[in-house]
């Protein structure tokens, strides 16, 4: 007997999923999501890159997905060719990232910028064109974007505290150093401490209590009176990392406060005599 055949569905139209598949497609956002993730990853890529001109090539691929791609103007300001090509740079990636923000982020998000992954290119980029201006001996240009980064993010993961104290003092702003200071949670690393000693003996002379100020400094770190009384030559570079009362972190203090203390008349005399 021959094998009858299954006439349940007979008459019935397919679907149109039935007779075709049609493929999903991304809305707008989708689409702008994705070209960001690839440009930002198109970035760390660049970052693992031993050549400068693919470095540089990444970067503009990267502008190309998402023109407010901030990482993307950092790299470039980092490769640029001059001091006037970076401070244009930094320029390009500070305004890429407010934009790829919004406004309203620096609104809700104040306190714990950092906190946020999607901050971060911007406070590199705000970092970086301070410190391109403060190189460029317009410091007090580069003060205000130092504060705003801290006053986005009082937790300082960037370390930006001993950056304005140093500007704050190599701009003859004393006062406001010293209120800065007072202003601000204690610390213990040796560019706060020094400073600390030299800002109290730059206004009131060799005293007991700038001597006491000068001694816990040096308690804290021992190896840069030998660095700033010029017993021990400063190596030829900087260290990548440092320590808190290692020689590393006596180096890279001693690079950035060097010149001041020596300008500030009598600072040298009297560290040779509190560290005797």
């Amino acid at each position: 007997m021959p094998e009858q055949s299954d006439n349940k569905s007979a008459g019935k139209k397919k679907s149109p999923t039935q007779s075709k598949i049609v493929p999903f497609k991304k809305d707008g956002a989708a689409k702008a999501r994705e070209a960001q993730c690839t440009a930002q990853d198109l970035i760390y890529d660049a970052l693992e890159t031993p050549s400068r001109g693919k470095r540089v090539s990444m970067a503009r691929e990267a502008l190309k997905l998402w023109p407010d791609c901030a990482d993307a103007w950092n790299l470039l300001a980092e490769e640029a060719g001059t001091p006037e090509e970076m401070l244009r740079a930094y320029e390009e990636a500070v305004a890429a990232g407010e934009r790829a923000l919004g406004k309203r982020a620096f609104k809700d998000a104040v306190g714990y910028f950092w906190g946020l992954l999607e901050t971060r290119p911007y406070m590199r980029a705000r970092m970086g064109l301070a410190q391109t201006l403060e190189h460029a001996g317009r410091v007090d240009e580069a003060i205000p974007h130092y504060r705003e980064l801290l006053r986005l993010n009082p937790n300082d993961n960037q370390g930006i505290r001993y950056v304005v104290l140093h500007a704050l003092i190599v701009a003859g702003r004393d006062d406001e150093a010293r209120t800065f200071m007072s202003e601000s949670p204690a610390d213990s690393a040796a560019a706060w401490l020094y400073p600390k000693a030299l800002l109290a003996f730059r206004r009131d002379g060799r005293s007991e209590k700038t001597d006491r100020l000068l001694r816990k400094a040096i308690e804290r770190n021992r190896f840069v009176p030998r660095y700033l009384m010029g017993r021990k030559r400063m190596p030829r570079e900087l260290p990548d990392y440092i320590g808190f009362g290692d020689e590393d972190e006596a180096v890279a203090f001693v690079f950035d406060y060097q010149r001041v203390w020596q300008e500030t008349a009598g600072a040298v005399e009297w560290l040779k005599a509190v560290a005797k």
